[in-house]
């Protein structure tokens, strides 16, 4: 048993090393898509006014945003890789067309600092999540029951229209996924660690884009947080 071990324990660290790498470089992967689409749809006046204009358009792409994160979530061990994948592009092009609105109503410059902002935020955090021997699971609860919380809070501003409410519920924001990353980054290394060694290549593809959507969707809140407590309105 102990030279089992001992043989395996390198395949499993390659393994883990390959995993998380593939999540990050899908979440990049995924950031990149959507700051093209943003950029894209942005740009085109045509695209904008279309968006802007119809209300019930918009808000069916945040619907459907939200419904197709539901559907990986609850689905991904049953798609097949391509779907998976596919899933996750996909998510990452409608996030690109809804979050296209910030580039009209906050100046480049302070989107770009909020993002730089964001990348270092998140950074620093994944890799405390990873190195940490504290385990996050109580952090992760409380602050995934805050995200709750969190859209109460927006929701009821949309009729309160209350700066201080939004810069509060901004600040709070910020913290909880900042939270949330490093939760998810823990929990991405445990899933990797109970699969083994013996994880399919199927599976491997499926946690990864599944690890990527989690972390994706942490890093867009952070910047969105940020950029709605220090952007620059046009």
């Amino acid at each position: 048993m102990l030279n089992r071990d001992l043989s395996l324990s390198p395949i499993l660290a390659i393994r883990q090393n390959r995993i998380l790498r593939n999540v990050y470089l899908w979440m990049t992967g995924g950031l990149a898509f959507t700051a093209v689409i943003a950029l894209g749809v942005s740009s085109n006046p045509t695209l904008m006014r279309g968006l802007l204009s119809n209300p019930i358009l918009f808000y069916g792409l945040v619907i459907g945003e939200l419904l197709l994160v539901m559907f990986i979530a609850a689905r991904i061990t049953r798609l097949s890789p391509t779907a998976a994948t596919g899933s996750f592009v996909l998510y990452a092009g409608l996030n690109g067309v809804t979050l296209s609105v910030l580039f009209l109503l906050f100046t480049e410059q302070s989107i770009a600092t909020a993002f730089l902002v964001a990348a270092g935020t998140f950074a620093g955090t994944s890799v405390w999540g990873f190195t940490t021997k504290r385990d996050l699971t109580t952090v992760g609860h409380y602050a995934g029951m805050a995200v709750w919380g969190i859209l109460l809070a927006l929701v009821v501003n949309m009729f309160l229209r209350s700066p201080a409410l939004d810069y509060l519920v901004s600040l709070i924001g910020v913290g909880v996924f900042v939270a949330l990353t490093a939760y998810d980054t823990q929990t991405i290394k445990r899933w990797n660690e109970d699969a083994g060694a013996d994880m399919g290549e199927d599976d491997f593809v499926r946690l990864s884009i599944l690890g990527a959507l989690k972390l994706y969707i942490d890093f867009i809140n952070i910047f969105l947080f940020l950029v709605r407590l220090f952007g620059s309105r046009e």
